[in-house]
């Protein structure tokens, strides 16, 4: 029942002593019991010798792993004063909660840090997860997860609040003009109509499906980036047996001129004061899955101050910053959350309620992110260069030169089969010595052969492409084989004679046709 303006105050009071006290203990290398280590101090309203006087009721106020947060805030280069300043400076602003979980959040005024309060299950989790968060920042510092940059408790009346500090996903400098939580699943993922009817609401699954149908295209570059993140963070995520977390993702259209003047009038100072973007590293979504040596900066935009999102485009071809993080983590597939999947799923189909066993809770979310919600848009093919026109030229004349040849045996050798006749022997000798010559056209196959012939001929200097136009050859005389087709692939010339009985009967227009 305590108040939400003596929380924020507690919150506040309680952070600056600790933070400040925290400033004389000397930097040291993180050890395996500073994870488990919690510090107490009683703040009396009147105040005391260690702690000011204050209009609040008396508090005691836990901090849990101070050297090990101390550490993951210097990893992303936040300075303790600056720490102070942001969180202490100004009053803290309550936001409104979309979930069920009823949970308190607050922003500071800067933008840089959520405050949210949190069961006493998932501060006990947290505890436990921390030595395995470490070890994952150090490997790699940017990633999609929370960063949690302090872990405390605010004991009043006998009431137990905990709460933890960790990054602001979605900046309030520009308009999210559409929010969504999404967990990969269909079951009961639609926004009700109570946060329909908020002006900023949150939507699920089953809504994106239905707004977003098309999904959202990213360049080849950038698409593949963000894929390899979220792929390591859901790994991470199910080796410490975690479920049931979300992506939360904000959308600012950057065409969208109606709400232009009222962004540039909803700015606050604070949100002006901070002009280019974030100070605390990595905490943008483009730093989130761009790997070192890039920098988000250098994404082109006409006039709008990207504030690190991630360029994309809809459907529409519209111009989109994307915004987004993994969130609720702190979600462990213990016994309740098993019962919770074993009950849902005699009712409906198991593999569509949120909660399941993490390795296929992480398949599905990563399918689903794929599949329906990040696209990557298709690069056209280059021109073709000078060097390849050149040798689809060559190639046009060289098969010209065997057609001629081809031709000019043929009538040959058809003027002496109707002069002395053929034997079937003596065809078949002449077809086995067409196979060393292979730059001729076979001669007329006889009745008793099979219906086609084909010989291949190597050629690595004669490159093709399947796009190319074919150019057709007419040859008009009589008795000319049917259809010989020249089919060149794979640096590779193949020949091939085929002849029809009706054809063979009324032998008297043929046609060779050139597939370049």
């Amino acid at each position: 029942q305590t108040t939400s303006s003596a929380i924020k105050g507690a919150i506040q009071l309680g952070i600056g002593y600790t933070v400040g006290n925290l400033t004389s203990k000397p930097d040291r290398d993180v050890l395996m019991q500073d994870f488990y280590v919690v510090e107490s101090v009683f703040l009396p309203s009147e105040g005391s010798n260690l702690t000011p006087a204050h209009h609040y009721p008396e508090f005691r106020f836990k901090t849990y792993a101070p050297l090990a947060f101390r550490y993951f805030r210097e990893l992303f280069g936040i300075k303790p004063g600056d720490y102070l300043y942001s969180i202490c400076s100004e009053p803290l602003i309550e936001l409104s909660n979309p979930g069920a979980s009823g949970s308190l959040f607050f922003v500071t005024s800067d933008d840089e840090f959520i405050i949210k309060t949190v069961q006493h299950k998932e501060a006990e989790f947290l505890q436990k997860l921390l030595p395995g968060y470490y070890m994952n920042l150090n490997q790699n510092p940017r990633t999609l997860l929370p960063k949690f940059y302090g872990l405390y408790c605010v004991q009043s009346g006998g009431t137990n609040i905990r709460i933890i500090v960790m990054n602001n996903v979605l900046p309030r400098a520009l308009k999210m003009h559409f929010t969504y939580d999404l967990k990969g699943s269909t079951y009961k993922r639609r926004a009700s109509r109570k946060e329909r009817e908020k002006s900023n609401p949150t939507f699920k699954d089953l809504d994106f499906l239905q707004d977003i149908h098309e999904g959202l295209y990213f360049d080849s570059e950038t698409h593949s980036a963000l894929m390899k993140t979220l792929q390591r963070d859901c790994r991470v995520l199910e080796s410490f047996k975690i479920m049931d977390y979300s992506l939360l993702l904000g959308i600012h259209l950057l065409n969208s001129h109606v709400n232009e003047k009222e962004e540039e009038g909803s700015q606050s100072a604070a949100d002006t004061k901070r002009h280019g973007g974030r100070q605390v590293l990595y905490s943008t979504a483009m730093e989130s899955i761009q790997g070192p040596g890039k920098s988000g900066d250098s994404v082109p935009t006409e006039t709008t101050n990207t504030m690190g999102g991630i360029p994309a485009k809809n459907h529409k071809g519209e111009k989109l910053l994307l915004f987004m993080g993994i969130i609720d983590i702190l979600q462990s597939y213990r016994l309740m959350k098993k019962l919770e999947h074993s009950w849902k799923a005699l009712v409906y189909d198991g593999d569509t309620v949120s909660v399941h066993r993490p390795g296929f809770y992480a398949d599905r979310f990563l399918k689903f992110m794929s599949t329906r919600v990040f696209k990557k848009v298709q690069a056209l093919k280059s021109s073709p260069s000078k060097k390849w026109c050149n040798s689809i030229t060559a190639l046009k004349a060289a098969s010209q030169e065997v057609v001629c040849a081809a031709y000019q045996e043929w009538k040959d050798e058809k003027h002496g089969f109707l002069a002395e006749g053929q034997s079937c022997a003596s065809l078949d000798e002449e077809v086995l010595g067409s196979l060393h010559r292979p730059d001729l056209v076979p001669s007329t196959p006889s009745l008793f052969e099979a219906a086609s012939l084909a010989t291949t001929i190597s050629s690595s200097s004669l490159t093709v492409d399947e796009h190319y136009q074919r150019d057709r050859l007419m040859l008009s005389s009589k008795g000319l084989p049917s259809s010989s087709t020249f089919t060149l692939e794979d640096s590779a010339i193949y020949l091939t004679s085929e002849q029809s009985t009706l054809e063979m009967e009324n032998d008297n227009a043929s046609v060779l046709d050139v597939y370049l």
